[in-house]
């Protein structure tokens, strides 16, 4: 007798993530552009969004996890000169929740509280240590009166492929997400940096792992295409 097989068991998307992607498809043909997003399962649990937005100097790049039109956080290039008798000029790069009940995972050390540079593979959820509030990722300053040698210090100086710990809400409901950044120290202080990704989980309350983007529980939006992400802005 041959065993009988159960249809496995799947889970599905949130009614907000069905009409995204709706929104997508209608979006990319309306452009005669593809959504990679359509080809993957249905069940998918990670929406992952490639990007390539460079963090100058005195601007700002908003960050819409879900790509619901809100802006969930704010990651800030600032650079400026102080008004001493021996110049100095300073800066930090810092990542901001734009909505009340977003945090971001980090630690307090000194004057700053420091947003955690993380590396691929770690689990980002309930048990992170989130706060709310800014969070400063890398900081730089530079003398003109004394020297043209800068300095940077921070979790994110000269960061390559690391991850932000992400929570912030849908519906009331706690999600969990990450986003990918480059940093860069030039050697007068000033700091930049390259926003190369960002993901959520749909299930509210369950963990993400960061760097995860491959495999049966993950969805690619192409965001680039369909222009979602929003340019920086001053």
């Amino acid at each position: 007798m041959k065993p009988s097989s159960r249809p496995r068991a799947s889970s599905r998307l949130s009614d907000s993530v069905h009409h995204q992607l709706s929104m997508y498809a209608l979006a990319a043909s309306a452009a005669g552009v593809g959504v990679v997003a359509l080809s993957q399962p249905a069940d998918a649990k990670i929406v992952y969004t490639p990007a390539h937005a460079r963090i100058a100097p005195n601007h700002t790049i908003p960050v819409d996890l879900n790509h619901d039109g809100k802006i969930d956080f704010n990651i800030k290039d600032t650079w400026f000169s102080t008004t001493t008798v021996d110049e100095d000029i300073i800066g930090s790069i810092a990542v901001i929740p734009a909505r009340k009940g977003n945090g971001i995972a980090g630690y307090a050390r000194s004057l700053h509280k420091w947003a955690s540079a993380l590396p691929a593979g770690v689990r980002i959820g309930p048990k992170s240590p989130f706060s709310s509030g800014r969070k400063v990722m890398v900081s730089g300053a530079i003398d003109i009166g004394t020297t043209t040698v800068g300095y940077c210090g921070g979790p994110w100086k000269n960061a390559r492929h690391r991850y932000l710990g992400l929570k912030f809400t849908i519906q009331g409901k706690i999600h969990y997400g990450w986003a990918r950044l480059n940093e860069t120290c030039a050697k007068n202080g000033e700091n930049t940096a390259l926003l190369t990704g960002y993901a959520y989980e749909t299930i509210p309350n369950k963990a993400i792992i960061a760097g995860e983007t491959k495999g049966p529980d993950v969805i690619t939006v192409d965001s680039g295409s369909l222009g979602t992400l929003a340019a920086g802005r001053k």
